[in-house]
């Protein structure tokens, strides 16, 4: 690296910090806030060009925000271009929809950045060129598929892409994404830019994650007689936007060391899906144990509570949660339910769900709360539930867990290690459930809700176990060691 840093570490997030609260944007508030002495730049990664208001307010460590939009504004300032340079910018761009080969990453960079007047994603995409090199790759890969699909989800994938390798910079000693996508990109462009070291930490895998909601997705349209595989024979848009993923995540592992996941299952996963064995790490998810050591139990005896906390979109199910309290609330009908977290990011989901409390007789048993401060929740919540489709190590079974209280999660991610136990005998501090399974959810709920000792034991456990083998102090400390490995040695 030539440039002199402006920061010691530069963190790239996708569509969270700092514009949401709760999950990756909390661990990330508190990663930095754990490390005072290290100066943050954050890359911020949001949809367009929109307005986003901050939910959360940076440190005072963190040196700068830039803010990345995927779909930037079309404003086109003409210029003499010529057609053969465009043509071979086009050929690089769609080869990374087709993972045929080598990713010609560099080459990329080099092209759209070696002039003068660097390239604008505006100008590129707006381009006749370009137009008619995607019309010559829908005829001879999805040549029964709608072109209008076709074309603007291209455009989608190809704006997002330029965006990445676009966008100006924070000059840093190391960069650090929290997911492959668009964010991996950057970290990987950083490393051919300023040839700096670049790492990442998945909480989940965010290529898995983004092919169920690409097979789940009902605004992506399909070719006839196609359906929603993930396997088709026939690539179809569905597979246009799973092929740019996975050529996104195998740039990503290809320049980041290490290569950290939350618990050694999402190693493995990693490791199938291209990157280095030699790279993989794990640190898990941590808790300050202290934030929850003088707070007053507040359940109510005659009501007790069944809590949710998560983010109201598909990926949570909530509507799982929704069927398993009815079925929870007949056994016990004097209990009470709570979705806690925010309604904004999917209000036609949020509307959905609300319709199904209707239709399931649970308006005067189940509430929406909207955002919460979980520490003052918690006092009160007798049973946490979990219902997701994808997680990786539940931030919330850890709070859950320091202030004793049992969870009933399904079996995805790390969640059953951490509610069973690493190995046989370590005592269950909740209950696991098949996926998207209402009624084992709900018979677990209540098998809980009429067995206060039996809470009580499972919370004992989890508690034990979060202080054991989650405590955030020693999950700073190693992140301080990949950060600043000069002052770890010396």
């Amino acid at each position: 690296m030539t440039d002199r840093p402006d920061a010691d570490v530069c963190l790239i997030v996708e569509g969270a910090y700092p514009y949401v609260v709760g999950g990756v944007a909390n661990w990330l508030q508190d990663l930095i806030g754990g490390l005072p002495d290290v100066r943050f730049a954050i890359v911020a990664i949001k949809p367009d060009v929109t307005p986003m208001p901050w939910r959360l307010q940076p440190p005072a460590n963190v040196v700068s925000v830039t803010e990345v939009s995927l779909a930037p504004g079309l404003e086109v300032v003409p210029r003499r271009r010529r057609s053969a340079d465009v043509a071979a910018i086009a050929a690089m761009l769609l080869a990374f929809l087709e993972e045929d080969g080598e990713l010609p990453l560099a080459a990329l960079f080099k092209a759209l950045t070696a002039s003068r007047q660097p390239w604008t994603p505006a100008e590129l995409l707006s381009h006749p060129v370009l137009f008619e090199a995607i019309v010559a790759y829908t005829e001879r890969t999805m040549p029964s598929a709608s072109f209008h699909h076709v074309f603007w989800a291209t455009r989608t994938l190809l704006g997002g892409l330029l965006a990445a390798l676009l966008t100006p910079l924070p000059v840093a000693a190391r960069y650090h994404t929290i997911s492959t996508g668009f964010a991996g990109l950057i970290a990987a462009r950083a490393v051919i830019q300023y040839r700096a070291p670049a790492m990442i930490t998945e909480h989940g895998i965010y290529l898995l994650e983004r092919q169920i909601e690409i097979m789940m997705a009902d605004w992506i349209g399909s070719p006839a007689g196609q359906g929603l595989t993930l396997d088709a024979d026939v690539p179809g848009l569905r597979e246009l936007w799973r092929r740019a993923f996975r050529s996104y995540a195998r740039l990503c592992y290809d320049h980041c060391d290490p290569i950290i996941a939350l618990y050694a299952a999402n190693n493995a996963v990693q490791a199938r899906l291209g990157a280095a064995p030699d790279r993989l790490r794990v640190i898990p998810n941590g808790i300050y144990l202290d934030r929850f050591a003088d707070i007053p139990v507040a359940n109510d005896p005659v009501k007790p509570l069944v809590a949710l906390i998560g983010r109201v979109v598909p990926i949570k199910d909530i509507k799982t949660f929704i069927r398993a309290a009815a079925i929870a609330h007949r056994a016990v009908p004097a209990a009470q339910f709570a979705v806690m977290g925010p309604l904004d990011e999917d209000a036609d989901y949020y509307e959905e769900c609300r319709a199904l409390v209707t239709a399931m007789g649970m308006d005067d048993a189940i509430r929406f709360t909207g955002r919460v401060r979980v520490d003052e929740w918690l006092p009160r919540i007798d049973i946490v539930v979990l219902t997701s489709l994808s997680e990786a190590q539940p931030l919330v079974i850890l709070e859950a867990g320091a202030f004793g209280i049992p969870v009933v999660a399904p079996d995805v991610g790390s969640c059953r290690e951490m509610l069973e136990g690493a190995q046989a005998g370590d005592g269950h501090g909740g209950i696991i459930t098949p996926l998207v399974d209402p009624e084992a959810t709900g018979n677990a709920i209540a098998g809980l809700l009429v067995d206060p000792d039996r809470r009580a034991a499972m919370g004992r456990v989890l508690r034990e176990r979060v202080k054991r083998h989650y405590d955030q102090t020693t999950v700073i400390d190693r992140y301080r060691q990949l950060y600043l490995p000069a002052s770890a040695t010396g």
